[in-house]
């Protein structure tokens, strides 16, 4: 990864597809195609190896049939850690396998901590480790989705990491589950949690500011609550927002408009299940890739179509 600002890299990337439409790749194993499964458990047996290499397989269809058509993938670390070793091994091999196919890597992990160890969560899914005193880095990801529940303290080590080697961090703010907010929405001195959040986010991210105006400090910020995005996206100008909650989470094309500034920019959209599953629904398993590919240029026609009624233009 070069080191230069994160959020510049992503914006060219979306400009070079014309698309802020993301990939999210969240392999649940009971609906990856059988005949993956099948191919892999013949030659290891049901083993967490299997599982792996099957997982892997199939993400690297995805990647291959949306490459050309999204800036960025999304990789939710908890379908690859739940497999242990072998699932961490096949998360660590398709980062890679997005990189190579120049694509903008994400990692939806949702980490934080205090102290050092929040600067070894920063340092091994961003930055590089120790290894017998050389520096290495552990992953091939762009960016972390952080849960700064625990203060600047524990944010200061991710953003001190994205200054020094062009990462970037998406602050969770305003989550798209329906429960969010129990927490999220309660009021402090007159102001709503996620918005006093926000405004941390917007002063985390002064430092980080690259040459097109968009700071490497982001917010994940819910496609299903339009109207409180609207307001976010005035208490953030700067920051890009990551949008949960397209498709089988409820949020459609018009929704997420609000995300956006009105130069086009500011946000991207992320859908998983509907478009890596997208085959469950056509009947045929051997051309899930190929689905896969249809519905990623839906959604970014949709998206288009949204932003353009609008009059936002990418």
């Amino acid at each position: 990864m070069a080191l230069n600002n994160f959020a510049d890299r992503l914006i060219e990337a979306i400009e070079d597809k014309k698309n802020p439409a993301i990939v999210g790749l969240d392999p649940d194993f009971s609906k990856i195609p059988g005949l993956l499964k099948k191919k892999h458990s013949t030659k290891h047996g049901k083993t967490f190896e299997a599982v792996a290499l099957t997982t892997f397989d199939f993400n690297s269809q995805i990647i291959e049939a949306v490459k050309k058509i999204v800036p960025a993938v999304k990789l939710q670390a908890a379908f690859y850690e739940q497999y242990g070793w072998w699932g961490v091994w096949a998360m660590e091999e398709t980062a890679k396998a997005a990189a190579a196919a120049k694509l903008v890597v994400l990692i939806d992990g949702k980490r934080n901590d205090i102290g050092n160890t929040s600067q070894a969560y920063a340092d091994g899914f961003l930055g590089k480790v120790d290894v017998f005193g050389e520096k290495k880095r552990s992953f091939d990801a762009d960016a972390l989705t952080v849960n700064a529940y625990l203060g600047s303290d524990s944010v200061m080590p991710f953003t001190k990491v994205c200054k020094e080697d062009g990462s970037g961090i998406f602050v969770l703010v305003k989550t798209s589950n329906p429960s969010s907010s129990e927490l999220q929405d309660l009021e402090v001195n007159g102001k709503k949690v996620y918005e006093i959040m926000a405004e941390n986010v917007n002063k985390w991210g002064q430092e980080v500011i690259g040459e097109r105006g968009y700071s490497s400090v982001g917010a994940v910020v819910g496609a299903t609550f339009p109207e409180q995005a609207k307001a976010l996206r005035k208490l953030m100008p700067k920051a890009i927002f990551l949008v949960p909650g397209y498709g089988a989470q409820g949020g459609g094309a018009d929704d997420v408009v609000p995300c956006f500034n009105e130069d086009g920019r500011g946000a991207i959209v992320n859908s998983s299940r509907g478009i890596i599953f997208a085959y469950q629904n056509k009947g045929n398993d051997e051309k899930f890739a190929l689905f896969a590919k249809e519905a990623a240029e839906q959604m970014k026609e949709d998206l288009n179509a949204s932003l353009k009624k609008a009059g936002i233009h990418l």
